[in-house]
């Protein structure tokens, strides 16, 4: 059964991944510029509901390439953020040239400690993302996010299934880029991801999406 991740940025938001049976969420402020880390009063008001929540360590929008200070700050935010009941967080840092930020990483890592961290779609933005997985893999990232490289999960899913056979289990890889209801299944089918990831939906798009999810077969 494939466990679908919603992104949200508001209760309303939580209250419907909660009725439709989501797996797991992603915590967010500003969806509307990709997500950006949400503030200590909602991560805690998400956390005291019943399901496993990731928040998003990202400090603003715009790139992925981030100054000293701005890691401090991601740094302490994530350790707010477990301390406050995450159950993990979705993070990512890029050198200029697109490449992994391997130092960043590995402090976003060691503040987690215990805790899965994901790699989120920034990772799609690497020069090669194969080699990219790779250095992840290293790091000690728990799961990536990738649409592929492509605009959609559905068009990058020959790239998404080359990365699950890559990865071999020793990373998840959560395929998310404009997965709706109609085309969860296909892309399960193509790319073998156990987990899919999708922005939350009004209530009934969202129910079909997660029954359509579980009805899914892989490969």
């Amino acid at each position: 059964m494939t466990l679908v991740e919603a992104a949200v940025d508001t209760l309303e938001a939580i209250g419907v991944a909660e009725r439709v049976g989501v797996g797991r969420i992603e915590l967010c402020a500003a969806l509307s510029e990709g997500g950006v880390t949400p503030s200590w009063g909602f991560i805690a008001a998400a956390t005291a509901r019943s399901l496993p929540v990731i928040a998003i360590i990202r400090p603003r929008g715009g790139n992925f390439v981030y100054s000293r200070h701005e890691l401090e700050v991601m740094r302490r935010d994530i350790e707010i953020a477990l301390s406050l009941g995450a159950q993990g967080v979705a993070t990512g840092a890029l050198r200029e040239d697109g490449e992994i930020d391997r130092a960043a990483v590995k402090a976003l890592v060691a503040a987690a400690g215990s805790a899965p961290v994901t790699f989120h779609r920034a990772f799609d933005s690497a020069p090669d993302v194969s080699v990219a997985l790779d250095q992840l893999i290293d790091l000690g990232v728990a799961r990536v996010l990738t649409s592929g490289g492509a605009p959609s999960a559905l068009e990058g899913a020959a790239a998404i299934e080359r990365l699950v056979e890559q990865a071999a289990g020793r990373i998840t890889v959560m395929a998310g880029g404009k997965i709706r209801d109609g085309n969860v299944r296909e892309v399960i089918a193509r790319t073998g991801v156990t987990e899919v990831h999708a922005r939350a939906l009004d209530e009934a798009p969202m129910r079909a999406l997660v029954s359509r999810a579980r009805e899914a077969q892989t490969g």
